[in-house]
This record gives C-alpha cells, structure tokens and sequence, in this order.
C-alpha cells in the first residue's frame, strides 16, 4: 500500500512521548508499504535532527512552525467553537503540500497519529483514513481545568469541552479510530462513535533498556520526564511537600533525583530541599534509572501510557506508580508494581521496597517479565495490522 502518514511532531529521534509511538508505527509500516510522512517541527534544529527519519520511510514533508506563528493562532481560535490547541499544531504550509500529496499520488491508506493533526485530511475523501488518537487529550485538557486555579481553570475547561466536541466530530470522519489503552478507549466509545474503533499499547524498546548487574544505590528514589510538562511539575512538587518528609523520617538517608530536560524555576527550586537533586537535561537517563532503588510515578494527571513507567519496568527497576497512571500500563498492580494515591500509601510502598532487597528483587523481576510479555513494539504493532485489516469493533 502507498500511506501517508500525519502526526504532530516530527517523530525522530524517538526521545520524547509524543515521537516514540509514532516513529514506531511509521517504521513497522514501512517494512511492508511505502509511506510518506507529513509532520511539523518547531525549529530548523529540530528539522535537522529529525532528518534521519527518511531512512525509515519513502519520504518525509516537514513544515517548521515557530512558537510565535503557533501562539498567535492559539491566539486566534480563543473565540471560535475551534481548539486554540489545533492552531498550535497549523501550517498553512503544510496543509498546501498534504494537499498537493494526496492530489499528485494515489494513497491507499491516510494515517493520522493524533487528534490535533487531524482537520488536515479530515475532509479529503481519497483514501481510506485511520485516526490513532494515542490519548484522548480532551480528558487531560479537563483534569487540568480541576488542578488550577481561577482563571486558568475556566480556561482549560473551555479549551477541553472544545476539544471533546472536535474529538467526537472527527471520529465520525474517519474509517478507523483507535487509542493507546482500554481506558482511553472507553472514553472515545463514550462518545458514541460510528466508526469501528479498537487499541494497542504502546511498547518499550527491552534490549535498550534492560537490566544491568551494577550495584545499585539502596536509598536513592528517581523520577524521570520532561520538567516543562505540568503534570511531571505538578507531581514532583506535591511529592517533595507531602510525601518525601514520610519517607526521610522512617529512612533518613533517602534521596530523590528529579531527572529531566527544561525544569521550571519552581522545579529547580526543589533542589534546595534536603535529600533532593535535580539535574536537568542529562545525555542518557538509563544511568540513573539503573542506580536507583525505585522509580515513583506519582502523576496526578495521567492520560495514556507512560513511557517512562514501562522504560523502569524494563530496566528491572521496581516502580511506584499513581493509580491515575496505573492504567496505562498492561500489568498487574500489587505483582508487577505498586500503586498509590495518597502520601502515606507512597511512603508505605517506597520504603517497603528501600527496606527489603527481597522485595525489591520481586517487584523488579516481575515488571521486567511484563514489559517482555504485554509491552514489546512487535506485538502491539501485530495489533495494529489487525486492526487495519478489519479486526476492529464497532
């Protein structure tokens, strides 16, 4: 088949959450069709370094936005039914050569990875379309409504009941909808979708990131994400307050690092407090994983999978995970990892794992054995070519 596939952020290298799906979905296609890529980069920097993509693909079309153009058509779509977020992801540039595409080539199949890329192909009628909306980014846009405060909170519940009429109204578009989780599923059948919709997990890369024999650090906790995300923020803030305090007082000699690119002043500022480390962008996140006695996922906002959840689960790093984020992981809470939702459950469950070697030795081993069994690319990419050849629900 010839596919041209769409997403929101040119996906390579795949580094982040929003370019390890799709890089993966384009790079399985491409074993056996001939596609093309259509996506957007936020700077010549990035466009350069995602130019090893082509490697992988027939060929790739990338438009640069800058955050400028992207904010003013935000800006734009504030007092209109539209999402400000489908301005932050317009070119006009692109759209013509999308355009262009379809109308020079005969594609078999148009592929779009997220929501907010959509409306560029939603209306044409070439080719038979799937959207993989990874997560339902509507539902995060509202949980953000409920964590803020006034005026922001209007504003994102605002910009998520937009999101969740665009949402519904582009899935009728397409041929085939599909998501990252049961959960995220569930959501999207809520809306009464018309159209055959079905799932597949996201994987992890288990030779990359895999356990080591190295001695690891008995007291050392790490969290690990992007530093410019509120949700990674707005956890690590609430931990360092409520929930390290219980975990120093039953085991003094704790310490967390806060491991990712871009903290915000109010991250950083966490580094003064006792115990706490934040190191900002480092070459490789896998050393510090690897020395770490645990790995906390406290997110109080979660959609999706979380990439760096399965990345510790294979590395053999036992994980404490939120119950908001637990869902996105294909595994079993209480055997393959433990779960909290309040300070005290967090502190239970990090110092059972930072006292007991035995413990922890359990937790790692039967995370790592889940990743292999429920979490690798192939399988979840097999999935998918189910799902393209028919094997969906209505």
């Amino acid at each position: 088949m010839r596919i041209l596939f769409v997403c929101h952020r040119l996906p390579y290298p795949p580094s982040r959450g929003g370019k390890i799906r799709p890089f993966n979905i384009v790079r399985h296609l491409a074993e056996r069709h001939e596609v093309t890529v259509a996506s957007l980069a936020r700077s010549a920097a990035e466009a350069e370094a995602g130019a090893p993509l082509a490697r992988y693909c027939h060929r790739v079309l990338v438009e640069t936005i800058t955050r400028t153009e992207a904010l003013a058509r935000m800006l734009v779509r504030l007092p209109t039914p539209m999402p400000s977020a489908t301005g932050y992801f317009h070119s006009p540039a692109l759209a013509r050569r999308i355009r262009d595409e379809v109308a020079r080539r005969s594609f078999d199949l148009i592929f779009v990875h997220c929501a907010f890329v959509a409306p560029y192909v939603a209306d044409l009628g070439a080719a038979r379309k799937i959207l993989d909306f990874g997560d339902m980014d509507s539902q995060k846009w509202l949980a953000y409504s409920r964590a803020r405060a006034f005026p922001l909170a209007l504003g994102y519940a605002l910009e998520g009941a937009k999101l969740q009429r665009l949402e519904a109204r582009l899935a009728a578009q397409f041929d085939l909808c599909t998501c990252t989780t049961r959960a995220e599923l569930e959501t999207l059948r809520g809306y009464g979708v018309p159209v055959p919709t079905g799932w597949f997990p996201n994987g992890v890369d288990c030779e990359h990131f895999q356990p080591t024999d190295d001695a690891y650090e008995p007291d050392t906790i790490v969290f690990v994400g992007r530093m410019d995300y509120f949700p990674n923020q707005d956890c690590m803030i609430d931990f360092c307050r409520t929930t390290l305090p219980l975990v120093r007082a039953r085991r003094p000699r704790a310490r967390l690092a806060i491991v990712g690119v871009d903290p915000s002043p109010a991250v950083r500022a966490l580094g003064c407090l006792p115990g706490v480390t934040v190191t900002g962008a480092v070459p490789d996140v896998r050393p510090y994983v690897l020395r770490s006695a645990v790995v906390v996922a406290p997110l109080r906002i979660a959609r999706g999978t979380q990439n760096k959840v399965l990345e510790a689960m294979a590395m053999g790093v036992p994980t404490v995970v939120s119950t908001a984020a637990s869902g996105g992981v294909d595994a079993v809470p209480g055997r393959d990892f433990l779960t909290g939702s309040t300070p005290h459950e967090y502190a239970d469950a990090l110092v059972r794992l930072l006292e007991d070697p035995g413990e922890r030795r359990k937790f790692a081993d039967a995370g790592r054995a889940r990743m292999l069994s429920h979490h690798q690319w192939e399988p979840s990419l097999q999935r998918l070519d189910r799902l393209i050849d028919g094997d969906a629900e209505r």
